[in-house]
């Protein structure tokens, strides 16, 4: 059977951020930087200082035959279990899904 790769953007909002959490994660906000962004398996978190939004960029691979939206899903169970592994609530998920297997890639012509 064949394998489909997708670079998924899972976006959202903070919620119910207490004095402790914004602390924790205002101390590491440098290192969730969009400029430091990647899709990785585990996926990377990104969010700003305001901490009001955030977006988790990763790679999901499944099944060919199955449906692109169930790679979308995929990442949003993601998302959702990295934030809880820090304690941390949300709000509704949205996401950007992107076959790359899809993609073409624009190469120079050569003169």
């Amino acid at each position: 059977m064949s394998e489909r790769t997708y670079r998924v953007i899972v976006r959202g909002v903070f919620a119910g951020l207490d004095d402790d959490q914004r602390t924790r994660l205002l101390a590491s906000a440098a290192e969730h930087d969009i400029l430091t962004a990647a899709f990785t398996d585990d996926g990377t978190l990104v969010y700003d200082r305001e901490l009001r939004a955030f977006s988790l960029r990763c790679v999901v691979r499944q099944a060919g035959d199955l449906e692109d939206e169930a790679a979308g899903e995929a990442a949003c169970d993601r998302a959702a279990a990295a934030l809880a592994a820090r304690g941390i609530g949300h709000g509704a998920l949205r996401t950007k899904v992107t076959s790359v297997d899809d993609m073409k890639i624009r190469r120079p012509r050569r003169g």
